[in-house]
């Protein structure tokens, strides 16, 4: 049976590419730079120039997913940053698989980036952290990931191949772009940040569907297979803009760390005078919880914000 999409995606993203420009003046019509804003870090668009700014909420643009998950504004920022006015489109907030959208919705502002010219996509997030040398706060430059869901089926090219953007088996081995690794490093230097208690590392995504956070033996598990941080978003939009020619740079804040250790059993005799409390609160040791994740992007929001502001600038080049 042939499988068909009505309409199909390059379609339904090049309407929504034409709605938007046409709320666009001249001098945002083509950003070169898209950056996505994952879970407490939508003070990103605050770095963006006063005037000419503009932003539109998912809501109001034709065929765009919205975004349902507290601490995601969900709208479109277009603006320009930096001194020399790179043109740049955030998206503050993302659509998640476990909120219930197809991964061809999630991936759906990837799309629409590259029939609008963007070159450069940074994508951030909160992440948990997997490797016990990382700190809450810290910052993860990704250089590659694990795609959990992709593995067993649930893959945003899964389907006929959207020939408009890329081809059938896009590699994905060179999917984090060196050079925009380089200059993340070189940017941290710059503004002084290696200098701080916050460190910047270079590690590996584990991607999991959610909306749960992962069990104990999951954890272990994920980092036992080499992965440094976990999260529930980003490799599917890194998937797609590396089949549609984007390069990709990719930045996780480390909001909690993730509990590797066995829980406690039962028969634990040490246990066995405990209330049920006392219980609770043994085992609900590094637990976590939402609240964390969007309190630790507010604490390291302003360093983030310079690091990307500083990244975009070096690429006025573009």
């Amino acid at each position: 049976m042939e499988i068909t999409t009505s309409p199909s995606t390059y379609q339904r993203a090049t309407e929504t590419a034409s709605h938007i420009r046409s709320a666009l003046p001249d001098v945002l019509q083509n950003p070169k730079v898209a950056i996505v804003c994952g879970s407490g870090l939508g003070g990103l668009a605050q770095t963006i120039d006063p005037t000419p700014k503009v932003e539109l909420a998912y809501e109001n643009i034709p065929n765009f997913p919205k975004s349902t998950v507290q601490g995601h504004e969900g709208k479109f920022v277009f603006g320009r940053l930096g001194p020399h006015q790179t043109p740049v489109a955030l998206l503050v907030g993302r659509a998640h698989f476990y909120e219930g959208h197809t991964m061809d919705m999630v991936t759906f502002a990837t799309r629409v980036c590259k029939l609008m010219g963007v070159e450069v996509i940074i994508v951030t997030n909160a992440a948990g952290g997997l490797n016990q040398n990382y700190a809450v706060g810290d910052i993860v430059c990704l250089n590659d990931h694990l795609n959990m869901a992709g593995l067993v089926g649930i893959h945003p090219l899964r389907g006929p191949n959207l020939d408009d953007f890329g081809v059938r088996f896009p590699p994905l081995s060179d999917a984090y772009d060196l050079d925009l690794r380089v200059r993340v490093h070189r940017a941290w230097k710059t503004l002084g940040l290696d200098k701080q208690k916050r460190r910047l590392h270079e590690g590996i995504y584990a991607f999991v569907a959610g909306p749960t956070y992962e069990t104990r033996a999951e954890c272990r598990m994920l980092r036992g297979f080499g992965a440094d941080v976990v999260g529930m978003s980003t490799v599917p939009e890194i998937v797609v803009a590396r089949h549609s020619g984007i390069r990709v740079l990719a930045l996780s804040l480390v909001t909690n760390s993730a509990v590797l250790e066995a829980g406690p059993l039962g028969s634990d005799e040490a246990l066995q005078s405990m209330t049920k409390a006392e219980l609770d609160a043994h085992l609900g040791r590094g637990k976590a919880n939402h609240e964390e994740v969007l309190e630790a992007g507010r604490e390291a929001a302003k360093d983030m914000q310079a690091l990307v502001k500083l990244i975009v600038s070096d690429l006025h080049e573009l």
